[in-house]
């Protein structure tokens, strides 16, 4: 048996071939940029999407390779809409770090009631919901609401060009609020209706159920044979969460990538505010999450900025400075934040510079400000009811080993790292194996090492966390005004 997992994530589309063992035959990369047009909006071109599929598939299958079945992920929640034809009508509106939808937010806050919204999607309305999104392509782009009859996101748009089936898995679904009912785990008509009265919602499915076989159309495109069954697939984090077995009630998995996703699998819906109560990825489970606007974007940026294309100086460097960063402190919201604070005019800070600083000062205090961040998302979790009673580490921040140290000298959680840390296209291939012949995912990628706190930097850290926590109510007003003059300058469109 082999199988094909994709995915798209925020800065590329990655593919591996997978054997029946699980070991990693093949591995492609395309990397991708995001388009910026104005603050606080991030888009992309659904049909990038296929493309990068097709030119991953081509990489990935040598001529005689067999493969067995086809799994799919992706960034999201998104909002791609097309009209009847499945031609997408407008670039695609990115998940919490875009942040252009405030003001349908609050609109739909008061119309629906921000309890009512809470008690029946699991999470508030905020930069991370579909409906708001959906609301503001009405008001702002009326042409393409009226023309729209389909709501895509990457995992379903790539299971649409290849089966020709329009499909969204219920973990997606239960992160489009307020669209989704979380305890019925159907969609709420009513309430959709409302906000987007002409989109002919997809059916729902499981993300490891078989959406539908790969047509004769999407076979020419892509070199794989005609029939091959392709699962549903899901939202990248869950996906990257299942490539490391972080499934089982009290497991989180922190998942190092362009931003920070934490996903503690809990018995029961918690309800909180501050984090997001979805379904999980499969039947009968649920998730309580919370994601950070940036992480690995910070260490991009900074890697540009400063000229560096090799991130192991850099790393070395921030090795050498030390904890604490030689005093500097960094608040990390550089595209807004999503939890726990659910601040989308939140802004970075660096606290602490002096002419003396280097660059590998700066690094270490991203690295840092990310570890904070995590730390306050688990203080979250844990508030509000949550049993975290193991912590998986995954994705391309997991490489290295400074990075996940610094997180577990910050938190005091050890953290177990598997043998493929290659997260969300591993993970869609894990299911779509799983959707055709079982098997498990302990065999498939055993624990390679444990990551441990050091206890002596535990004292220093704890005095560092609470300037931490500090810093952003000492800043937010100067964030706010200037989010409000960088709109301003730029000309924005009303949000």
């Amino acid at each position: 048996m082999t199988v094909l997992g994709v995915d798209i994530g925020t800065s590329s589309g990655k593919g591996v071939l997978v054997d029946e063992d699980g070991t990693v035959l093949r591995t492609a990369t395309r990397p991708h940029t995001v388009s910026r047009p104005t603050p606080g909006h991030v888009e992309m071109d659904a049909r990038v999407w296929w493309d990068e599929f097709v030119s991953l598939a081509h990489e990935l299958l040598a001529p005689g390779t067999v493969v067995d079945a086809v799994g799919v992920s992706g960034m999201g929640p998104c909002v791609a809409l097309a009209d009847e034809t499945d031609t997408p009508l407008h670039p695609a509106i990115l998940y919490g770090v875009d942040t252009r939808a405030t003001a349908q937010i609050a609109r739909l806050d008061a119309e629906l009631g921000r309890d009512a919204v809470l008690r029946r999607c699991g999470s508030l309305l905020s930069t991370q919901a579909v409906g708001p999104k959906i609301a503001w392509l009405a008001e702002h782009r009326p042409d393409v609401a009226a023309r729209a009859r389909r709501l895509y996101m990457p995992s379903s748009y790539l299971v649409n060009r290849l089966t020709g089936r329009y499909v969204l898995d219920h973990h997606s679904a239960s992160q489009s609020v307020p669209l989704y009912d979380s305890t019925a785990q159907d969609w709420y008509r009513p309430w959709a209706r409302r906000i987007a009265p002409d989109l002919e919602l997809p059916p729902l499915r499981w993300p490891g159920d078989i959406a539908g076989h790969v047509t004769a159309e999407a076979a020419a495109a892509t070199g794989l044979p005609a029939g091959v069954p392709v699962v549903t697939g899901t939202i990248d984090a869950w996906s990257e969460a299942l490539s490391v077995g972080a499934q089982h009630t009290g497991d989180l998995m922190l998942m190092y990538g362009s931003t920070m996703f934490l996903i503690n699998t809990v018995s029961e819906r918690l309800l909180v505010p501050e984090l997001w109560s979805t379904v999980g990825a499969l039947p009968g489970t649920r998730s309580l999450a919370g994601g950070m606007a940036t992480s690995g974007m910070i260490t991009d940026w900074l890697r540009d900025l400063l000229g560096e294309g090799d991130p192991d100086a850099l790393l070395a460097e921030a090795e050498a400075s030390g904890a604490g960063a030689r005093g500097l402190l960094m608040l990390p919201y550089f595209a807004g934040e999503r939890t726990p604070v659910a601040d989308p005019d939140a802004r970075g800070v660096i606290a602490g510079l002096t002419v003396e600083h280097t660059r590998g000062d700066l690094y270490r205090a991203a690295l840092e400000a990310t570890a904070f961040g995590v730390r306050h998302n688990v203080e979250a979790m844990r508030a509000a009811g949550a049993d975290i009673r193991r912590v998986v580490a995954v994705g391309g921040g997991t490489r290295g080993g400074l990075w996940t140290r610094i997180v577990s000298d910050v938190t005091g959680l050890e953290q177990e790292i598997r043998t493929v840390t290659l997260g969300a296209s591993y993970g869609a291939a894990f299911l779509a194996a799983s959707a055709i012949g079982g098997t498990d995912i302990d065999s498939w990628n055993p624990v390679r090492e444990r990551v441990t706190p050091d206890t002596r930097l535990r004292s220093r850290y704890d005095d560092l966390y609470d300037l931490y926590l500090r810093l952003y109510p000492a800043t937010r007003d100067i964030g706010h005004a200037l989010a409000r003059h960088r709109r301003a300058t730029a000309k924005v469109p009303p949000a």
